[in-house]
C-alpha cells in the first residue's frame, strides 16, 4: 500500500524527496501564505512527476488572482494526477483568480476525482458562469464536490452554472454548495431544470441555504 506523505511546514515540504511523492497531504492553512510563497510552493509541485493523489489546504490565507494562476499551471503539470482536493476558502481570488484555476486543473486528462472549496473568494455571477464553462472541458471528471459558499452569485450565475455542469457527461457524484449566496428562486428553478439531464448522476448533494429568502412551490 502507498503510503501517505503529511505536511504541515512548507519548508519541510520543499526540502522532500520530491519526486518520490505520490500520495501527498500538505496543510498550509491559515499560514499568511501569499503569492510569493505560493511560487515557491508550485516550484516543488512541478517537480512531483509521480503525484496522483494530492490534498492540498491553504484556506484562510493571502492568495490572489495571481496566486491562484500559479497554481493551476502547476497543477496542470501533474500529468498522474488522479484525485485532488483543493481548499482555497477565504482567500482572495476573486473571480478571475478562480475561473483561471479551474481553467487550469482542466488539463489534468487524468483527473477522476476533484473537491474545490473556492468559497468566501468574492465570486460574483460572472466568476460561476467562467467556472462552469471551464467544468464542461473536463475530459473524465466523474466525482466533484464544488464549494462557492458565502460568495456574491445570483440567480444567472446559478441557471449558468448548471447548464455548464448537465454538460459534464461522467460525471455520478456531485455536491455542490452554493450557500449564503443570492440565487433566488428563479436560480434555484434553473439549477434543478439543469441538474436534472445529468443522466449519469447517481447522488446529489445541494446546499441552497441564502442570504435571502427562498420559497419552495410544491
Amino acid at each position: 500500500m502507498i503510503q501517505q506523505k503529511n505536511y504541515n511546514n512548507l519548508e519541510d515540504f520543499l526540502n522532500s524527496s520530491l519526486q518520490s511523492h505520490s500520495v501527498l497531504n500538505i496543510n498550509l492553512n491559515q499560514n499568511k501564505i501569499c503569492d510569493e510563497a505560493i511560487s515557491g510552493l508550485c516550484s516543488a509541485l512541478v517537480k512531483c512527476l509521480n503525484l496522483s493523489n494530492l490534498t492540498l489546504n491553504l484556506e484562510w490565507n493571502q492568495i490572489s488572482a495571481i496566486g491562484a494562476s500559479i497554481l493551476g499551471s502547476a497543477l496542470a503539470s501533474c500529468t498522474n494526477l488522479s484525485n485532488l482536493r483543493l481548499n482555497l476558502y477565504t482567500n482572495k481570488l476573486g473571480d478571475k483568480g478562480s475561473v483561471d484555476l479551474v481553467s487550469a486543473l482542466a488539463k489534468c486528462q487524468n483527473l477522476l476525482n476533484l473537491t474545490l472549496d473556492i468559497g468566501g473568494n468574492q465570486i460574483s455571477t460572472f466568476g460561476a458562469s467562467g467556472i462552469g464553462s471551464a467544468l464542461e472541458i473536463y475530459p473524465n471528471l466523474s466525482n466533484l464536490a464544488l464549494y462557492l459558499q458565502w460568495s456574491q452569485i445570483g440567480e444567472i450565475g446559478a441557471k449558468e452554472l448548471g447548464s455548464s455542469l448537465a454538460k459534464c457527461s461522467n460525471l455520478s457524484n456531485l455536491t455542490l454548495n452554493l450557500g449564503e449566496n443570492y440565487i433566488g428562486n428563479e436560480g434555484v428553478s434553473g439549477l434543478g431544470s439543469s441538474l436534472a439531464k445529468c443522466t449519469k448522476l447517481s447522488n446529489l448533494t445541494l446546499n441552497l441555504q441564502q442570504k435571502q429568502f427562498i420559497c419552495f412551490l410544491f
